[in-house]
């Protein structure tokens, strides 16, 4: 029976190699890859600055009769402010709500057409943005288009046209639409950088001076707007950290 044992235990040990030679090498599979998804889904606040442009057509205004045309001006300077917004994102289609308010330094002025004696200006002081957006967004990449309500804070003046004193002032805000397009990037879960591009259609405004109108008596100014704004935006998300998606094999 001894015997019989150790030949059964040599031939079991003689044989383990050919069944483990038959057998199929054993194969791992790599672990998956974890690829991050940006997600623009959150509140952000943030800052902008940049350069404006505003066009303001000037025209007299008399008690009777037609409205007569005297001339148009461009004034350019900067401007700086913030914004506040909330976006959500459904696949790549992002979705927001923002708030915008810049200072502004669009100062300028012309000599009157209709009286040379005298020169208009007018100067921007103050930029309000109140739009929608809608956007595609590439993983970290987001290209939108953004519409909406716009105001202004703005002074209209008249001055000499020799010597420059100030003989009439009128200030006023007004409200107008706006359409726009912007570009921005998530370099962080957090933090987003970008350029955007705003156009302000402020249409026509009467304005009325605390004096007589020097430019002619009783008459109102009528005044209009349009503001070109290109800004580098910076804003800080909160919460939509990146989604890890798994890659499928």
């Amino acid at each position: 029976m001894k015997k019989f044992l150790l030949g059964t235990i040599g031939a079991v040990a003689m044989a383990a190699p050919a069944v483990a030679a038959d057998l199929p090498a054993q194969t791992y599979a790599p672990p998956p890859i974890v690829a991050a998804i940006y997600d623009w889904t959150g509140f952000y606040i943030g800052g902008n600055g940049g350069w404006a442009s505003s066009r303001n057509c000037w025209g007299i205004v008399p008690v009777a009769g037609a409205v007569i045309a005297d001339g148009c001006a461009d004034r350019s300077g900067g401007v700086l402010g913030g914004q506040i917004g909330y976006r959500w994102q459904s696949g790549q289609f992002v979705f927001g709500l923002e708030g915008q308010g810049d200072w502004a330094d669009l100062t300028g002025t012309r000599v009157s057409i209709f009286n040379p004696a005298f020169s208009t200006g007018a100067r921007v002081n103050g930029i309000g943005l109140f739009t929608g957006q809608i956007g595609y967004a590439w993983n970290a990449a987001l290209l939108y288009l953004k519409g909406g309500a716009a105001v202004t804070s703005n002074r209209a003046f008249i001055n000499t046209t020799v010597g420059g004193v100030g003989v009439a002032s009128a200030s006023a805000t007004r409200w107008g639409g706006t359409v726009g397009v912007g570009l921005e990037y998530g370099f962080s879960p957090n933090w987003t950088a970008g350029i955007e591009y705003d156009h302000l259609f402020m249409g026509d405004s009467n304005n009325t001076f605390s004096v007589v109108n020097p430019l002619l008596a009783g008459a109102a100014n009528r005044i209009s707007q349009d503001v070109d704004m290109v800004t580098l935006r910076f804003s800080y998300k909160f919460g939509g950290y990146a989604a890890p998606v798994t890659a499928r094999y």
